[in-house]
This record gives structure tokens, sequence and C-alpha cells, in this order.
């Protein structure tokens, strides 16, 4: 069984390996481009020196390394295109490797041969996942080992729990391809022919990782906030990492009046008017980036969870089909 099922998908196996192969072409020389540059241009080393405070003392130094970070961004920040084509990989694997899994062998009838030949519908289910989900596995934490190392210099100079950086670094990514695959074979049980299983994949698997994104990531915790007066020598620190929610200028009340927007520090001769009236304050709302891993573990817990659910209830449809 083991080996009719690798005869089945080794062409699929062999195609993703290339595919990882061909984006190694990729990742390798401006990895090592971006890495070579963190570091010559004292980027890292000043970064390391400001330390992980939400809160520092406007120096010189602070500028010199906002400057060089700004300088960073400006040579590398058009590789982030690229990170938006790793974000879209795992629902790749659920279009093209999950949701045929089943559906496919259903649609031309040859479940029918298998399950004649002394091999239940459970043994014959729980291999072929197993097997079709461990080559997964495995090639995703390749995966995911690699574009952490590469996204790694790019985005110290933002945060690690923003959009797209969160998403292709860590162990995230290997939970959000199990899933992917999960959700791809659910499908292809449950609407047991080809294209209809792959577009349920593609579209469930979009609502689910734009919901989570959108509405439970920046509730795994309580967000945590800062106050500053325009006139202190206070600063955020653009080396802390921190996932800035929501910012703007509070009147004395405490009441918004200016929103997604900050003033000072300010010179010598003070802010003028900022149009918030006198004891106005910056106030910033975030999620400190200390809280990446524990972050990555809530979300990894939670697509574990809806994977094991979707192969439960594959598992137990594939008893079921005609």
């Amino acid at each position: 069984m083991i080996w009719l099922t690798w005869r089945q998908h080794r062409r699929q196996a062999l195609f993703t390996l290339v595919t990882l192969g061909v984006l190694a072409l990729i990742v390798v020389p401006t990895g090592l481009a971006m890495h070579a540059k963190y570091d010559s241009s004292g980027l890292a080393a000043c970064q390391a020196a400001l330390g992980k405070a939400p809160m520092i003392t406007q120096t010189e130094a602070v500028s010199n390394c906002a400057s060089l970070a700004h300088q960073f961004e400006q040579q590398f920040g058009n590789l982030v295109y690229v990170a938006i084509l790793f974000v879209i990989l795992p629902v790749l694997v659920g279009v093209f490797f999950g949701a045929p899994l089943v559906s496919r062998e259903v649609e031309q009838g040859t479940h029918r041969l298998v399950w004649t030949q002394g091999v239940s519908r459970a043994h014959w289910a729980l291999v072929k996942f197993g097997l079709v989900g461990a080559i997964t596995a495995v090639l995703a934490v390749g995966y995911a080992l690699g574009v952490s190392w590469w996204f790694g210099p790019l985005v110290s100079t933002t945060s690690r729990l923003g959009y797209f950086a969160f998403d292709v670094q860590g162990v995230v990514p290997v939970v959000y391809t199990l899933f992917a695959l999960a959700l791809g074979v659910f499908a292809g049980t449950y609407w047991p022919k080809v294209l209809p299983a792959m577009g349920i994949a593609l579209v469930g698997y979009a609502v689910v990782r734009v919901a989570v994104e959108l509405f439970a990531r920046p509730r795994y915790l309580p967000a945590q906030s800062y106050t500053y007066a325009p006139d202190s020598k206070l600063t955020p620190n653009p080396a802390a990492g921190d996932w800035v929610m929501d910012q703007g200028i509070r009147n004395a009340a405490g009441e918004m009046v200016l929103p997604n927007a900050q003033v000072g520090p300010c010179g010598p001769a003070g802010c003028g008017d900022t149009g918030a009236g006198p004891g106005a304050y910056n106030w910033v709302e975030y999620q400190p980036g200390a809280r990446f891993w524990t972050f990555q573990g809530i979300e990894t817990g939670l697509f574990a969870v809806l994977t094991a659910a979707l192969v439960f209830f594959a598992i137990r449809r594939v008893r079921t089909l005609a």
C-alpha cells in the first residue's frame, strides 16, 4: 500500500522538489546579499545596541540606526513581493495535492478496485493521508527554515509580528501547509470531483487565513499601549520590533483628535501648534515584539486542531463513500 501510494504521487513530490530548488536560486543569493549588507552596514550592531525597550531616549545613535534601516529597506524592500509568493505556497499544496488525493480516485472509480483487494477503507485512508502528509511536512520544514533565514534581516527593520513577516517565519508555515493539505483532502471527500474540490480548498483556505489574520491574531493577548509628550526626549524604539496596531494624537481629555499621526520629538523651538491644543500627547497601541514566539505557538496550536479535525472528518467520510 505504501509503495502504491508513492508511485501514485511521486511525480507531484518531484515537481515540488524542483519548485523548491528554483525558489532556492532566488532565496540563497538574495539572502546572502541581505545578511552581508545587514552586518557590514552596521545595522545589526546598532539595533543590538538599542535593545528591545518600546521607548528609548532620542539620541544621535537612534537617528543613525533609523537612517541605516531606511537605507536597507530602500535597497531590499522590493523583496517583500517575493515574500507574498511564499505566503501563497501552502494553499497550492492543498489545491494540487490535497484536493485530488481522494476526489480523483472517486471520480475515476479506481477507489473501488483498491477496496476490493483486501485493503480496508480506513487502512487505505490512513496510509494515503499519512504518507502524503509526512512528505509534505518534511518539505514544509525545509521551506520554513529557508524562508525564515532569508527574510530575517528585512523584518528586523519592522516587526516580525506584522503581516507577511509573521506568516513566512517560525513554525507557522509548516502548520499552514498541513492545514491546506487536510482542507484539500476534506474537500475531495465531500465533493468527489477534482475541480470543485480544488475550488473549495482554495476559497476555504483563503477565508480561514484572512479571518485568523485580521480578527484572531491581534487578540491572542491584550494589546499594550504607551504615551509620550511631543516635546519629550523619549521616542519609540525603532529596533523593538513591536507591532503597532493603532496610534494617534489625543488631547488633554484623552480624546483622539489626530488618528494615525505622531508629533515629535521637537527641536529647541518646540513643536508649534499641533492642532490638538495644550496638553496633547502621542498614544500608541501595540503588541510587543517579544511575543513573537508566543503568538507562533498559539497560531500553530489553532491550525493543528483544525488540521486534525479535517483529517478525522475526511477519514469518516471515506468510510461512507459509494
